[in-house]
């Protein structure tokens, strides 16, 4: 079996993330070794019986689909754990995908992105609210990520494209078909333009209802910042709201009339919380430093042999380094060693990995980098 297949027959092993693997990545290991070892090995990881099952007697005619989707065109690709292609971003979250497919530009999921989610029957004030902010925001620099949902999703990625930026897109099924299938057109030309369709989700994997939690992870763990710009109380975006709380990640949301029954989601998340957002300078106001921090760094890196002086920190992000020291440490560790709010800290964690002065471990912990360490 080669290495991509060994790959697909990890994206196949239910229920299967990089959180579980911590221990064993931490040690060298590549996730693909996980396809030679016993079942004794296997449990001892800690991993479940079906995943251990799906491991040691892959699917073989699943792999063979997966093979003959991403040979079907030239922009289809897999982008896997510890790849120079991997998001980021994602990278933090507790349960990574190893696997992500991905068709169109995969690099369209590493740059800086805000969220935006909500009704898939939202009023024609909310449709052309979610078109006008990300618009806006595409206009000043962010990509946009959804869900290619009716409704928000939709008007949120054509806002997007109206800008002439990518937008991202993430499905809660396979890529072999689109879902729902009055927005093909749309997906044909996010991907024409750039941007991306992705899923952890195998070939032929149907639109079930319990992968659409498992979709929304992914969906607010690519972004700096999720936006809800309207959203029932029983609404799907209230959990994409809750995971990017979860993950360290902002969550913005639009107030409206008490009289709307579309935005008591949005009031919810306000009383819990969440940042109030009447412009796009509100979301602006807390996510520049770490968007600006960014496009930095990729536009600046230095030359091989450059002079690399270390500057000056602030005292917050000196308080930060203190308490992570050169031993692993997860997000919860660190709030409270330093005494911060989580958001802060995983913004500040994301600018010190970028500026290349913590290094991500297995798990979503994080170490200092050892100076000299590349």
């Amino acid at each position: 079996m080669d290495d991509r297949k060994r790959w697909l027959a990890l994206a196949q092993a239910p229920s299967l993330h990089a959180g579980q693997l911590q221990d064993w990545l931490a040690q060298g290991a590549s996730p693909i070794d996980l396809t030679r070892e016993t079942r004794s090995a296997l449990a001892s990881i800690g991993l479940g019986k079906s995943a251990i099952q799906a491991l040691l007697q892959p699917d073989g005619a699943a792999i063979e689909n997966d093979l003959g989707w991403l040979h079907a065109a030239a922009n289809r690709c897999l982008v896997t754990w510890g790849s120079a292609e991997y998001p980021p971003l994602l990278a933090q979250i507790p349960d990574a995908p190893l696997v992500l497919y991905v068709e169109g530009d995969p690099m369209a999921l590493c740059l800086p992105q805000l969220a935006i989610v909500g009704s898939r029957n939202p009023t024609a004030l909310g449709r052309d609210t979610a078109t006008q902010f990300a618009l806006h925001l595409a206009q000043a620099g962010l990509s946009i990520t959804s869900g290619l949902a009716l409704g928000i999703d939709a008007a949120a990625h054509r806002g997007a494209l109206n800008a002439g930026a990518r937008t991202v897109a993430v499905m809660g099924r396979g890529l072999d078909a689109i879902y729902p299938r009055e927005n093909q057109s749309l997906a044909r030309e996010i991907v024409g333009r750039q941007g991306a369709l992705v899923t952890d989700l195998a070939v032929g994997t149907p639109p079930l209802k319990q992968n659409f939690p498992r979709r929304n992870r992914i969906l607010s763990g690519l972004a700096v910042g999720t936006l809800v710009v309207e959203a029932a109380l029983q609404s799907g975006s209230l959990i994409t709201a809750r995971l990017a709380a979860d993950q360290g990640r902002e969550v913005f949301a639009i107030p409206g009339s008490i009289h709307n029954p579309m935005v008591r989601g949005c009031h919810r998340l306000l009383r819990q919380g969440a940042r109030l957002v009447e412009s796009v300078e509100d979301i602006f106001a807390e996510l520049e430093p770490i968007i600006g921090e960014m496009k930095r760094i990729a536009q600046e890196k230095p030359a091989a042999g450059a002079d690399l002086r270390t500057p000056l920190l602030d005292k917050e992000y000196e308080i930060l380094l203190d308490a992570l020291g050169f031993e692993p440490a997860g997000l919860d560790i660190l709030v409270v060693r330093t005494g911060l709010k989580a958001g802060a800290v995983a913004s500040m964690l994301l600018i010190l990995e970028l500026e290349g002065r913590v290094q991500q471990q297995p798990g979503g912990r994080f170490s200092r980098r050892l100076p000299g360490k590349v």
